[in-house]
């Protein structure tokens, strides 16, 4: 289990993460995520600590639905603007149905951006994507390209029907798939990132497609699921499991010989970085807005595209030759 994970079970429960106890004036950014309990979050959230601790002055209050619904985090966010807090930031469950509440927050003067999964344009002032998109569709297909030399098929196994993001990275999967010549996408399925449903999915597609050769699954509750069911039924070494995933949640899947290689950012540095852009909007220091170039604190500067979308860093991927360095990292 990955140490990020901890046992959450409040809907509207908030951990305040900045070392030290809050004073009055600090400073309250929300970091809001699709659903508590999952180790990429957590992950984001220790960013997010840094980032506090970093710029001083700061209170993380870190927060999110018990499941990955749109009406879950609406529930959240209204109660973060209840709370009159600075700023936040949030990965968003659907792209258009939190926008009248965030719109509501900005009209009461809280900064709001997404990361991650992002927000209709109208209900957020920048987002900020964890990678260029054109270059995560092209990566998880060549993923599992590059294992199948002759080609053959291969599924998707995505998290919900209305994640922002991983719509986003299959469209531009798709884009690409005539560089790949051979590779045959059978089917899309969701597993609605729940590691049961996800496994089932999983599952499924082996006994529907039984030439299968990979399962991509570009999340990261359903690649570390997948790649158990495809070791249940006995298929390591015949259907590779790859897509987006934690090192020390994948760690056993490249071991097993369930994965053979697999992709992600640092979400400890996503984290890091939605603080500091949600920080540098709220006091002020920077305005988003196309072209505009946003600090980011060590990670750089974030240049706006014509739509205020920014992009962190590339993928970077991980096999059996740096698993063992990354796997106690994150």
């Amino acid at each position: 289990m990955s140490i990020f994970k901890k046992a959450l079970t409040t809907a509207t429960i908030a951990t305040t993460l900045f070392a030290g106890a809050a004073q009055a004036d600090d400073m309250r950014i929300a970091l809001v995520v699709k659903a508590l309990g999952i180790g990429f979050f957590e992950a984001a959230a220790k960013g997010a600590e840094e980032a506090a601790a970093e710029l001083g002055g700061v209170e993380i209050i870190y927060t999110g639905p018990t499941d990955t619904t749109a009406e879950g985090q609406i529930e959240v966010i209204n109660s973060l603007i209840a709370q009159q807090v600075d700023a936040i930031a949030v990965s968003a469950n659907d792209t258009d149905a939190l926008v009248p509440t965030l719109k509501k927050a900005m009209q009461r003067g809280i900064t709001v951006i997404s990361w991650d999964s992002g927000v209709a344009e109208d209900g957020r002032q920048l987002h900020l994507n964890p990678s260029s998109n054109p270059l995560i569709g092209n990566m998880i297909i060549k993923l599992a390209a590059d294992h199948m030399p002759d080609g053959g098929d291969v599924a998707v196994l995505s998290a919900t029907t209305t994640s922002t993001n991983q719509n986003i990275w299959i469209e531009e999967m798709t884009k690409v798939l005539p560089n790949y010549p051979g590779v045959n996408v059978v089917a899309t399925v969701y597993g609605d990132d729940l590691a049961d449903k996800s496994y089932r999915e999983a599952t499924g597609l082996m006994q529907t497609y039984p030439d299968l050769k990979a399962i991509i699954a570009p999340t990261s509750v359903g690649i570390v699921a997948a790649a158990q069911a495809v070791v249940d039924a006995g298929k390591a070494g015949q259907v590779n499991v790859t897509g987006l995933g934690l090192p020390s949640e994948m760690a056993g899947a490249i071991e097993s010989g369930a994965s053979k290689s697999f992709a992600i950012w640092n979400p400890i540095d996503l984290g890091y970085s939605a603080t500091m852009l949600a920080h540098a909007l709220a006091t002020g220091e920077a305005e988003a807005g196309p072209g505009a170039e946003i600090p980011m604190g060590r990670m750089g500067t974030l240049m706006l595209d014509e739509n205020t979308n920014g992009a962190m860093a590339d993928p970077f991927v991980y096999d059996a030759s740096n698993i063992d360095e990354f796997k106690s990292i994150f």
